[in-house]
C-alpha cells in the first residue's frame, strides 16, 4: 500500500473499557465518514484481547487532519470515547517522509 510521500499518519493508541456500549457501531461509522473526508488516504486498526489497540489513519496533509478532527460527528465520538469507551488513549501526528514494503 505505497502512497506518494510525504503524507501524514495519525497514530491513536488506546485501552478500552469493558463492554461494547455502542463502540463497534460508532467505530464502523467513523471509518465510513473518515474515508469520505477530503485528504483521507487509508486506515489500519488492531486491538488485542486485553483491550489495548492501535488505529493509524493516513492523510494527505495537516489541513485534512484538522478538518477531520473538527467534523461534528467525529467530535461526538471523541466525547463518548472520553466518557465511556476508553480508559486511556494517546494521539500522535507524524509526517511520513519515506515508505517501502516487501511482499511475496
Amino acid at each position: 500500500m505505497n502512497r506518494e510521500t510525504p503524507y501524514y499518519a495519525v497514530i491513536f493508541t488506546s485501552t478500552r473499557t469493558a463492554g461494547d456500549q455502542g463502540y463497534g457501531q460508532m467505530a464502523d461509522r467513523m471509518e465510513q465518514l473518515g474515508s469520505a473526508q477530503p485528504g483521507f488516504l487509508g486506515i489500519e486498526s488492531y486491538r488485542n484481547l486485553d483491550g489495548t489497540g492501535v488505529t493509524i489513519s493516513y492523510w494527505r496533509d495537516l489541513d485534512a487532519i484538522r478538518q477531520w478532527k473538527s467534523n461534528a460527528a467525529h467530535q461526538i465520538a471523541q466525547q463518548k470515547g472520553q466518557q465511556q469507551w476508553y480508559a486511556e488513549y494517546s494521539v500522535k501526528v507524524c509526517k511520513v517522509e519515506r515508505e517501502y514494503s516487501f511482499e511475496i
